[in-house]
């Protein structure tokens, strides 16, 4: 059992975050077609770009539109798209920060 109210604390902000992270896996499977693939399929950690889920820029574009129409977040900065992108994990996280929807 939990040890002291913080360690339940953490141990609740993990459980959503991990539905989080497959709803958002579903989400992005959902955009972009991709019809033989679940969202346990995807590693969290794994880039979405080159070697991991292989997605392309046009795939970029659609998962920025995904993010403004579902969260309210506008990525305006290149640079920001990329830091973003570098695994779900990251952009999930990213997304719970600075959601508005």
């Amino acid at each position: 059992m939990w040890k002291n109210a913080a360690d339940y604390s953490i141990n609740k902000y993990y459980i959503k975050m991990d539905n989080f992270i497959t709803q958002l896996k579903q989400e992005i499977i959902d955009v972009l077609n991709l019809e033989d693939v679940k969202p346990e399929d995807i590693d969290n950690n794994a880039p979405l770009f080159g070697e991991g889920l292989g997605l392309d820029s046009i795939d970029a574009l659609e998962i920025i539109v995904l993010m403004e129409k579902n969260y309210g977040i506008k990525v305006k900065d290149p640079a920001q798209g990329k830091e973003l992108f570098q695994s779900i994990k990251r952009l999930a996280e990213y997304i719970a920060e600075n959601r508005t929807k």
